[in-house]
C-alpha cells in the first residue's frame, strides 16, 4: 500500500485551496461503492454486519487505512489547528473515550500489524505508530501520561470521523468526537443533544425521518461484538472533506466555475462509510463516519459502476434530490450516457474487475 504523499501534496492543497487530491488505480478498486442496484430508494436504514468482509477492500477492516493517510491526518490537524470545536468530549464520557482508544488502536494494531502496534502489561501501554513515526508509553485510564485527552490521540492518527454515543433514558446521545469532515452539518452544534434532536437538524422528509426511527431501535439494540456498517452517499463537487457548516462560507463556492466540460473531473461521488461498534464496559457506542472520493471520471474507470451511476442518477426520486444533494445531475447523467449499453448489470456493488478502464 503506498502511503506516503509528496511534500508539495501534503494540505493545504489536497483537500483545500488547489485540491489536489487524485486516487491511484489501486484506490479506485478499493472504493466503497454505495450503489447495490439500478434505483436508489430509502427503504431502511441498509445496515449489514461488519464482518470485515465486502466487496472491496475498504470493507475488510473495522477502521481502514489507505493510501491517502498521511493527507487526511495533516487535514485533520490543520482544521483542528484553525477551530478547536471539531474535538469535544462530555465529562461524564471519561471511561468511553478511553475504551473507544483501547478498541481503535487494537483494531489498527491487528489490521494493519505492519503499521501500528499497542500492546499493553495491566495498565502500563505502548502505542506505535510507524507511519508517523510515533511511538508512546502511556497508563491507560490517566490523562496526564498523554498531551492531550485519549480519544483526541488516537483520532488524530486515523482516518474518517468518529463520534462516542451514550445510550440513557430510552435513547442515544451524542457525547464526544472528532469530527473534521462533516457533510453539511456541525458537531458543536450537535453536541449533547439526544437522537432525534441531532437528526431533526439534518433530515425533514417523512420518508427519511421513518428511517432515522428505525435506525435508533436497531443501534440501541446493537450487540457488543457485533459491529454493524452501511454506505451512504451525497454528490459533491471538488474533492473538499470539511463541508461543515462552520466551514460554509469557503465550500458554498465549490460549485463556481464547475462546467458541463468539466464535470468529469470537478464531481464526485463521496461515499460515507458508516460503523457501529458497541463497547462492552461503558455501553456507549462508536460511531465512525469514513468519507472516500471518486471522481466521475474514476467513477468511469469502472463499466460495471459508470452504468450504474448513470441509471442512479436518471431515476432518482426527484424527493430525494435534496438528500443527495445533486449538483450538475442533468450533465453528469449525460456525460455518463456514452458508458451504458442498458445491458443488465450483476447485483452488488462490487466492481467486478480487477482491471480498469483507460481514463476517458
Amino acid at each position: 500500500m503506498a502511503i506516503a504523499p509528496q511534500p508539495a501534496d501534503l494540505p493545504p492543497n489536497v483537500f483545500r485551496g488547489a485540491m489536489t487530491f487524485r486516487n491511484s488505480d489501486a484506490a479506485i478498486l478499493r472504493f466503497p461503492f454505495p450503489f447495490n442496484s439500478d434505483r436508489f430508494e430509502m427503504r431502511g436504514v441498509g445496515i449489514e454486519p461488519q464482518e470485515r468482509n465486502g466487496p472491496t477492500a475498504a470493507y475488510r477492516s473495522l477502521f481502514d487505512i489507505d493510501e491517502h493517510y498521511l493527507e487526511e491526518v495533516a487535514e485533520r490537524a490543520l482544521v483542528l489547528d484553525h477551530d478547536r470545536s471539531r474535538y469535544a468530549m462530555l465529562p461524564h464520557m471519561q471511561q468511553a473515550q478511553w475504551e473507544a482508544t483501547d478498541y481503535i488502536m487494537r483494531a489498527l494494531a491487528q489490521d494493519f500489524p505492519e503499521s501500528f502496534s499497542y500492546r499493553c502489561e495491566g495498565r502500563n501501554c505502548r502505542w506505535e505508530n510507524r507511519l508517523l513515526g510515533e511511538t508512546r508509553d502511556f497508563v491507560f485510564g490517566r490523562a496526564e501520561t498523554l498531551h492531550c485527552e485519549a480519544f483526541e490521540y488516537i483520532t488524530r492518527q486515523a482516518q474518517g470521523d468518529f463520534v462516542l454515543m451514550d445510550q440513557r433514558q430510552g435513547t442515544l446521545w451524542l457525547d464526544g468526537g472528532m469530527v473534521t469532515a462533516s457533510y453539511g452539518w456541525s458537531f458543536d452544534f450537535i453536541l449533547g443533544m439526544n437522537w432525534h434532536d441531532w437528526h431533526g437538524t439534518l433530515v425533514g422528509a417523512a420518508a427519511e425521518s421513518r428511517v432515522i426511527d428505525q435506525a435508533l431501535r436497531m443501534t440501541m439494540m446493537l450487540a457488543a461484538e457485533a459491529p454493524q456498517r452501511r454506505v451512504t452517499w451525497v454528490h459533491s463537487a471538488r474533492p473538499r472533506l470539511d463541508k461543515s457548516l462552520e466551514n460554509k462560507i469557503v465550500w458554498q463556492h465549490d460549485i463556481d466555475g464547475v462546467t458541463a466540460k468539466s464535470v468529469p473531473d470537478d464531481i464526485f461521488v463521496r461515499s460515507e462509510f458508516q460503523q457501529l461498534y458497541r463497547l462492552p464496559r461503558s455501553n456507549a457506542i462508536i460511531f465512525a463516519l469514513r468519507n472516500y472520493l471518486l471522481s466521475l471520471r474514476d467513477v468511469a474507470r469502472v463499466p460495471k459502476w459508470a452504468a450504474r451511476l448513470h441509471r442512479v442518477l436518471r431515476d432518482l426520486d426527484p424527493g430525494l434530490a435534496r438528500f443527495a444533494n445533486i449538483h450538475f445531475r442533468q450533465e453528469c447523467v449525460d456525460w455518463l450516457a456514452r458508458f451504458d449499453d442498458g445491458r443488465p448489470l450483476s447485483p452488488g456493488a462490487g466492481p467486478d474487475t480487477d482491471r480498469l478502464e483507460p481514463r476517458p
